[in-house]
């Protein structure tokens, strides 16, 4: 393996995991500045000009806050579940890709960390082992509702991750292929052949079972039961204080932001943005251009995912769990169908 490449990769990766943790950061304030909007407040305005460094100061208030752990918590679990789930969070980027290749020199850039085939196996992997933090959290606080909010969250991920992944199905009927890049190569540009080549425009309903089940996945209102302050305090994490509270947290945000990146990813071009070939630049402007259109959408989707959460009601468990098994799953199933009779359709005629 070639040290170049190993730097590349080194310094990508970085790269990466800096920006997650800005925006993750960063996302806290947009998220009280849009809650207070709504509201009709002004939010957070003191920590610097419009408020701008108070994900410095929530950071410096949490890092420096004592550190507590309840006596009759398991003491080795109750570290370990914060880490866990900022871990999950973390590496699910890996395999999104940013943009186009980039070229320096005689060197093309890759502007993915790992391209491997089987991209959205890996994605629902790491969503899935995302639980166990929670799990270990919630049980290993020793606390009845931090117990009963991590036996929530994990039923409420396992319900949704089956609608997700029929949702999913379908797309890959549609696109042929696991790998996040070539979803990405076939949706170049907006407009082909006559056809509009983004696949919110040929999966609409899978689009939505899947961004319903992110909400649930992320745990963000209307399906943030796992944590519903006026019945469970704060769920999982109502023991945790300073730096691990930070930790479950920024997991959270990261999970939107990941999960915004996906959705941009599969269902929006990702990287690419409409008459992208028709204006006449280079290769590497285009790709400069394509990390700034798929930012933008994922800013979008965080937008949405925080809008939501300031303007819709939290279900009862019953009502989640109903929607979950009696109409998402049904609706992913009845799309898998309806685009197979479409594809047989297709390729009769």
């Amino acid at each position: 393996m070639e040290l170049a490449f190993v730097i590349e990769k080194l310094v990508l990766i970085t790269v990466l995991f800096l920006i997650t943790l800005g925006i993750a950061a960063y996302a806290t304030l947009a998220e009280r500045k849009i809650a207070g909007f709504i509201q009709g407040r002004v939010g957070p305005h003191r920590a610097g000009p419009s408020g701008l460094l108070q994900p410095l100061a929530d950071g410096g208030k949490m890092f420096f806050k004592e550190e507590i752990i309840p006596s009759q918590a398991n003491a080795t679990l109750f570290i370990i579940g914060p880490s866990l789930a900022l871990l999950t969070a973390s590496i699910g980027s890996a395999v999104i890709p940013w943009g186009k290749t980039l070229t320096i020199g005689d060197r093309v850039i890759e502007l993915q960390v790992a391209d491997i085939n089987v991209g959205i196996l890996y994605v629902f992997g790491v969503v899935a082992l995302g639980v166990y933090g929670i799990m270990i959290g919630g049980w290993s606080s020793n606390n009845k509702y931090s117990l009963m909010g991590a036996i929530r969250a994990a039923s409420q991920n396992i319900s949704y991750e089956v609608a997700m992944g029929l949702s999913i199905i379908a797309l890959l009927m549609v696109t042929g292929t696991l790998s996040l890049k070539e979803i990405a190569e076939q949706q170049d540009g907006f407009w082909a052949n006559g056809w509009f080549t983004w696949n919110i425009f040929k999966q609409p309903l899978a689009f939505l079972i899947f961004l319903i089940c992110a909400f649930a996945e992320c745990n963000r209102t209307p399906f943030d039961l796992p944590e519903s302050e006026n019945e469970l305090i704060a769920g999982y994490h109502t023991e945790y204080s300073g730096f691990k509270m930070g930790a479950f947290m920024f997991s959270e945000y990261i999970n939107m932001f990941v999960s915004s990146a996906v959705m941009s990813t599969l269902y929006f071009g990702g990287y690419n943005f409409p008459f992208m070939h028709d204006l006449g630049l280079s290769d590497n402007w285009i790709a400069i251009l394509g990390i700034i259109a798929l930012f933008a959408k994922i800013f979008f989707f965080i937008f949405f995912f925080m809008w939501i959460r300031w303007t819709i009601p939290r279900f009862r468990y019953d009502q989640l769990m109903n929607l979950g098994w009696k109409t998402l799953i049904p609706l992913a199933i009845a799309n898998i169908v309806i685009t197979g009779i479409w594809m047989t359709i297709k390729d009769l005629i």
